[in-house]
């Protein structure tokens, strides 16, 4: 597990990158954390030559969808970014009611994809492989606590 925490740190490194970056920048920082979560999640699978094919195709597919409600989360923090300091009630229910939009489709996401991988992997390594993109998710969602500010109280 340590490497995963090597790998992803490189990963997170570039996240402030992405953030600030053109389009351009963005793709390869993009393409980066992606190669990176790949590695990890190869590490710790330990696929048969068998698994291996079927797996990575629906893995591709389901990171595909996955960046989808990525690009959505990201799209939603840089506006935050720019309103958070003078964020209406009206404004601050608008990003309340986009964040659980997003959650809820990750959620139906996630659901939908246990068939496809219980089709080409057993169901242990099913579990597995969320796992490992549990603990991935977790190490991202803690690097962004600092970068994403807290909506002022009482509108102060």
């Amino acid at each position: 597990m340590k490497s995963v925490l090597r790998i992803l740190t490189i990963a997170l490194l570039l996240l402030p990158l992405y953030a600030a970056a053109d389009d351009d920048e963005r793709q390869l920082a993009r393409d980066a954390v992606h190669a990176n979560k790949k590695l990890v999640v190869a590490e710790n699978m330990d696929l048969s030559d068998s698994e291996k094919q079927a797996f990575w195709t629906v893995y591709e597919d389901y990171q595909k969808d996955l960046g989808k409600l990525y690009e959505r989360t990201a799209s939603l923090i840089e506006e935050f970014a720019v309103n958070f300091e003078n964020l209406s009630d009206d404004k601050a229910s608008e990003f309340l009611d986009t964040y659980l939009k997003i959650e809820a489709d990750e959620v139906k996401l996630k659901k939908d994809y246990v068939s496809k991988f219980k089709k080409v992997l057993p169901p242990q390594k099913v579990v597995r492989y969320y796992q490992v993109e549990n603990k991935i998710d977790a190490i991202i969602n803690f690097d962004l606590v600092d970068k994403i500010p807290l909506a002022h109280k009482d509108g102060s």
